[in-house]
């Protein structure tokens, strides 16, 4: 039977379960990827699962988020990370090296392999035929001790591109175009497969761009073929070696179908304060502009960096805009500056900063109160950008450049006429800088099994957390709505993500966005505490930290209406138990501090999938849609008790 080609790397991984969707599958997994916001946690769980050595083909772990050093703490934190790449036999990427999506592409990534990663936006190497999936951190350091990759079989969604990109518009706009159509919830349960004759014009790190952001439509994984564009894009980088083909058999048969006309598209832009808020420029024109920022994983090229040069090339950015730049990597500042586009970015007015995550993750270039700062970003979730009152637009490179110059938001198909700029089709290099060193080689088995761990005094301990009781009657102390984000539950930034390895600090933290007095209520709240909310709750960042933190303060369960993939998933891992409403009508009737009872929890997960809570003296039928092997995680407190086990058996 013809395959797609998302179904061919499931099957060609496949250790466990069938290609059913709906069904829960193991995966092998070949590479991961963690990063210094989400890697401490998953190598303290190393250390407490007693790992020798990984065992996976390839792990990398990057310093690409954390980079501001203000105190100790970032580079005490760098300190233990590089010593736990040396003990475990991880590859180490330097700080300052850059962001880990495109260095991984440029340097690991290899078409028809599986790669995780404690970072949701691990789906961009997608771009290169690989299966890519954002997971949380405990199921990196799972697959590093040689376990599966557990996650449930997604339906495979074809999406068909024709035409060509016309000039002004670029790949950025075409995944915006996907999440005006579907919103942050409409790539749930789906991997997201891109074919059709308007690839031909996608290079490798367009496609990167919008496999990157299929992160905010809520899917599992994105797939692009590994064709001649990936073939070309591996000589380039000096890889061609490792080039396969892996494309669709004629005939493949997708489970849900979706069309794209490329030359129908216009420039778009997400308003604040959510992804899937899109409009077309146009809409938006004449918005005044305080700040534009260009990098960050969801548009890393090179290419992307030269367009905004030389649509800035002879000309000074608008007197009251702030122009940021972020070079992804070193090798594409390197290139940056071979090509005479750094000089016109300086020239133009650019702050050039180091390479990193950095404004994306709320880590240095906070705009100013209630100014519009537009973005080449792939979030603009509330106060992500470490400015609490923020209004922050995601946009292509040319948009950006366009704002730039302007000082408003401006269709950039204009600027030809007012300003007589020619579209921007800058030529790539034959072959890209390749700058290896910064990268560290892991040390050979002997050499590493003598390395200590370096722990700052910063680096807390993973907490015990006791099993889930039979009988729950605790408060409901918060009551949310929608789309609740990761960043809203347990917020980044420059303030809070030098204790990502503190758990009792970074817990002072959880829900502040929503709520300031949660942590003080939860701590006052004797024998633990419930959290309600509505649909899609958990979008957002892969990080572990929000679920641990809430658990560290009591949170014994969580019912929804429904729940993001990733989060739903860390909830598990850590023993908390996810629910959902059979009624998502029951929500209404709920209000803060309504008590939540549980009677025989234990019987009522390892029978069926139905419960029947009482919230606020009212009956609420719910239900879960955990496996056998999740319902053993819950009822032992989570899955650190039983890693041990599993990496010794």
């Amino acid at each position: 039977m013809p395959s797609t080609i998302a179904q061919k790397l499931i099957a060609s991984h496949l250790v466990d379960g069938d290609l059913a969707p709906g069904s829960e599958i193991g995966l092998k997994v070949d590479q991961t990827l963690t990063q210094d916001a989400t890697g401490t946690m998953v190598m303290l769980e190393l250390e407490a699962m007693g790992l020798d050595r990984i065992r996976t083909e390839l792990s990398v772990q990057y310093v690409d988020h954390n980079l501001l050093q203000t105190d100790e703490k970032n580079p005490d934190d760098h300190l233990f990370l590089q010593s736990a790449a040396e003990r475990y036999g991880l590859w180490f990427s330097k700080a300052g090296n850059g962001v880990s999506h495109p260095v991984h592409q440029a340097h690991f990534g290899r078409p028809g392999a599986t790669l995780i990663g404690s970072d949701s936006h691990t789906c961009a190497a997608g771009a290169l035929g690989m299966l890519a999936i954002g997971v949380g951190g405990l199921e990196i350091a799972m697959a590093m001790a040689g376990q599966p990759l557990y996650v449930t079989m997604p339906e495979i969604w074809g999406v068909e591109l024709t035409g060509e990109l016309p000039d002004w518009v670029s790949a950025k706009d075409v995944v915006l175009e996907m999440l005006r159509r579907h919103g942050v919830s409409g790539g749930v349960g789906r991997i997201i497969e891109y074919h059709g004759e308007g690839l031909k014009q996608l290079t490798a790190m367009d496609r990167h761009v919008i496999a990157n952001m299929g992160a905010e439509l809520g899917a599992t994984a994105t797939v692009f073929p590994a064709d001649d564009a990936v073939r070309d894009y591996l000589t380039a980088v000096g890889r061609a070696d490792e080039f396969e083909r892996w494309e669709a058999d004629e005939g493949a048969q997708y489970d849900l179908t979706e069309h794209i006309d490329l030359s129908s598209l216009e420039p778009l832009i997400a308003k604040p304060s959510s992804p899937g808020n899109v409009v077309t420029v146009a809409e938006a024109a004449g918005e005044e502009v305080f700040q534009v920022v260009v990098g960050s994983s969801a548009n890393p090229g090179l290419r992307d960096f030269a367009a905004v040069a030389e649509i800035l090339d002879g000309q000074q950015s608008h007197s009251e805009v702030s122009v940021d730049i972020n070079p992804t990597s070193r090798e594409v500042l390197a290139d940056l500056i071979t090509g005479g586009w750094l000089t016109s970015l300086v020239s133009a007015g650019a702050r050039i900063h180091q390479s990193g995550c950095m404004g994306c993750i709320g880590m240095g270039q906070a705009p100013a109160s209630g100014r519009n700062s537009l973005r080449t970003m792939p979030r603009n979730f509330p106060g992500r950008s470490g400015t609490e009152e923020d209004a922050v637009w995601l946009c292509s490179p040319e948009t950006a450049a366009a704002a730039a110059l302007t000082g408003k938001i401006t269709d950039p198909r204009t600027l030809t006429e007012t300003h007589g700029i020619a579209a921007p089709h800058p030529r790539m290099p034959d072959r890209y800088a390749h700058i290896p060193d910064m990268l560290l080689a892991p040390l050979p088995a002997e050499e590493a099994a003598k390395v200590e761990l370096v722990k700052g005094p910063n680096i807390s301990s993973l907490p015990d957390f006791a099993p889930l009781e039979d009988h729950l009657e605790v408060p409901a102390i918060l009551v949310m709505g929608d789309d609740v984000s990761t960043d809203e539950i347990l917020q980044a930034g420059s303030r809070v993500l030098p204790f990502r390895s503190n758990i009792p600090k970074i817990s002072d933290f959880a829900f502040t966005r929503i709520d300031p007095e949660y942590p003080a209520r939860a701590k006052a709240t004797e024998g633990g505490h419930v959290v309600i909310a509505g649909k899609n709750y958990g979008q957002g960042s892969s990080r572990e930290h929000a679920v641990i933190a809430p658990r560290y303060l009591g949170l014994k369960a969580v019912i929804a209406v429904s729940f993001a993939r990733i989060h739903w998933q860390n909830l598990a891992n850590f023993g908390i138990l996810a629910l959902e409403f059979d009624d998502p009508a029951d929500l209404e009737q709920i209000t803060r501090d309504d008590v939540v009872v549980l009677d025989g929890v234990h019987e009522a997960l390892q029978s069926g999938t139905q419960l029947t809570a009482t919230i606020g003296g009212r009956e609420v039928g719910v239900h879960h849609r955990l496996s056998d092997r999740q319902v053993e995680m819950i009822l032992a407190g989570g899955r650190i008790p039983l890693a041990a086990r599993e990496v010794t058996s």
